[in-house]
């Protein structure tokens, strides 16, 4: 009998999947779960040696922003000596280019939904300040349900590669020539976004007529079509797709509809349903969940936190606390998993001082307060954000007889909307009884440098 392959006794390996010029992607199994997972190896000797390290940081930096239910989520990366692992969702539907090798072109409706999804996802990257830089129906895969799965980012765009000019443009020329804009292609700077929305025009087209609207076997005369936006709309197209198209394949970028245009748009507008990942709990979940923290027994122990009577805060293990305040070998910090993102601050103020302090914090603030424990408590933002309403949990902890530990988590919500809570809100107003900061979320660790990826 073959002796099954596991990688860190944690996943197992099995089928390839598919390889391209740098990494080989398998079909994947988490142990514990039985979750199908797809597993993207990359050689590091290959990758140095190609220079291609940057690239691999830079998809790490953009795939811990981007969690949305049109995107392909990247789970958790490890790493050897040798190779990198990217652990991804498993999208088992393939490729929308290969639906349309099949059929052909999608009718309206289907093309549509989809078009509405691929908006989305784009949106959301938009909002965090990625631009993707390759749309084309081989970059998008379709789940079980058939729904729309943006994927391969390893071309995306960051913020800061748009401030290494003083003119706030992208400057590298990539992507597919066909799916590019004209502004891409002339080599001057461009806005990521607008070049996004081009090729986003020529993906509903080729759904709509099975076919590219720029073609042409001599790619300069092809280029030439792109720059005058040279393209025939099928007679089967209805006026409003033919309208929208137009507005999508503006040669003129400072002409080009905008998502938020796009998302007016009647036909667009059509049974159309805001994405919405990772929402909050309701209300009566959270009591519920209250509840059941009261019952936890008076002693159990759990990583490193020893649980107390619920008349004392919890005490802190020195060791838990050093550990936290020292970085080892473990790529996961360098991304959001699975919404958690979390932040601790010592203090020489008596745990209900704290608590008090926090309590006051989060009126002044309109959030709305769950007292689960003596010693912690939620904290709901009043409005809704990209994933819902954040949620944080805060829990005080003692460490010595005059030295507390906070630790505020994530427990839903967005990341950076998370990250701006701590930054502008949470240090400011606790700045009287913070001692010392131990450190920032994982949500804002960034992939800016190689040396973790290159050991």
């Amino acid at each position: 009998m073959e002796e099954k392959q596991l990688l860190f006794e944690k996943y197992e390996i099995g089928k390839l999947l598919g390889k391209g010029t740098f990494a080989k992607v398998y079909y994947g199994k988490e142990l514990s779960t039985g979750e199908s997972v797809a597993i993207k190896v990359i050689k590091k000797d290959q990758v140095q040696k190609e220079g291609m390290m940057e690239q691999i940081t830079r998809e790490i930096s953009v795939m811990r922003r981007v969690r949305h239910p049109n995107i392909v989520e990247i789970k958790e990366v490890m790493a050897t000596k040798s190779k990198i692992f990217f652990i991804m969702e498993y999208v088992k539907g393939g490729e929308l280019f290969a639906k349309l090798v099949s059929k052909g072109r999608l009718n309206e409706e289907s093309a549509r939904k989809y078009f509405q999804q691929l908006i989305s996802a784009v949106d959301f990257c938009h909002s965090r300040g990625v631009y993707h830089r390759d749309l084309k129906p081989e970059n998008l895969l379709l789940d079980e349900n058939e729904d729309l799965k943006v994927s391969d980012f390893g071309l995306s765009a960051l913020p800061d590669e748009q401030l290494s000019r003083n003119d706030g443009l992208l400057h590298t020329q990539c992507g597919t020539p066909a799916y590019v804009a004209p502004e891409v292609l002339r080599r001057k700077g461009y806005d990521g976004a607008k070049a996004d929305i081009w090729s986003c025009g020529v993906i509903l087209y080729v759904l709509l007529a099975g076919f590219l609207p720029f073609q042409d076997e001599n790619l300069m005369n092809m280029y030439k079509k792109i720059f005058k936006a040279d393209y025939e709309l099928p007679m089967w197209f209805s006026v409003d797709s033919r309208r929208l198209i137009s507005k999508l394949l503006m040669a003129d970028p400072e002409r080009r509809i905008t998502i938020q245009g796009i998302m007016r748009v009647p036909w667009f507008r059509k049974s159309f349903t805001i994405a919405r990942a990772f929402s909050i709990k309701d209300l009566q979940n959270l009591e519920k969940e209250q509840e059941n923290d009261d019952e936890e027994g008076m002693s159990s122990k759990q990583g490193g936190i020893i649980r107390k009577s619920p008349s004392s805060p919890a005490f802190f293990n020195a060791f838990e606390l050093i550990s936290s305040m020292s970085s080892g070998f473990d790529l996961s910090s360098l991304f959001e998993i699975k919404g958690k993102a979390s932040s601790m601050f010592t203090s020489r103020s008596s745990a209900r001082d704290v608590m008090r302090k926090l309590e006051k914090m989060a009126k002044v603030m309109r959030y709305k307060v769950y007292r689960s424990k003596p010693f912690k408590l939620k904290m709901q933002c009043p409005e809704e954000g990209r994933k819902g309403r954040l949620l944080v949990t805060a829990e005080v902890f003692k460490v010595a007889p005059e030295v507390t530990v906070v630790e505020f988590l994530k427990s839903s919500g967005d990341t950076l909307e998370y990250n701006k809570f701590c930054e502008e809100e949470v240090r400011p107003a606790l700045k009287d009884i913070v001692w010392t900061w131990q450190g920032t979320s994982s949500g804002n660790a960034e992939v800016d440098s190689k040396e973790d990826l290159e050991q």
